[in-house]
């Protein structure tokens, strides 16, 4: 659906303000859409980033610095997402043997176990492939790409 139809507005100022709009309703939709995914798994969007960067890593340790560099949502606070993976199980923590301030953080094998069956479960593919063939997918990543410089 048209972002016109979906907001129900048609005043816009230009072309550049309905794309911040259209970009910042669809982020919000596909946000929608993965949170119900990943309630399957009692995880949210952001645990699923951080384990995705642990399994990345594996079996090296990352840091809570490294992990904040590389998250998705550089808004989320990486100290309490880790946390809750460790009280879940997911990650385990130790003091890193070189700096004794720094704490190294690891997936744990239930972590590995869980992203392999979302693996199987869950597919990014599965949002787009019924309005975006593969090559227009391709192209509108470019074009994110070339908005954000």
């Amino acid at each position: 659906m048209r972002i016109d139809e979906e907001i129900q507005s048609t005043k816009f100022e230009d072309n550049y303000q309905k794309a911040v709009i259209n970009i910042s309703y669809t982020s919000g939709w596909l946000a929608n859409l993965i949170r119900g995914e990943f309630e399957k798994y009692n995880i949210t969007q952001q645990q699923f980033n951080i384990l995705r960067i642990l399994r990345g890593q594996y079996p090296s340790p990352a840091t809570v610095n490294l992990l904040k560099e590389r998250m998705i949502d550089k808004m989320s606070d990486a100290s309490r997402i880790v946390d809750r993976l460790f009280q879940k199980g997911l990650v385990s923590r130790c003091t890193n043997k070189k700096d004794r301030r720094a704490v190294d953080i690891r997936i744990s094998d239930q972590g590995l176990e869980l992203l392999a069956k979302i693996d199987l479960e869950f597919k990014s593919k599965d949002f787009l492939k019924n309005n975006l063939t593969e090559e227009e997918a391709g192209k509108l990543s470019d074009l994110l790409d070339k908005m954000r410089g």
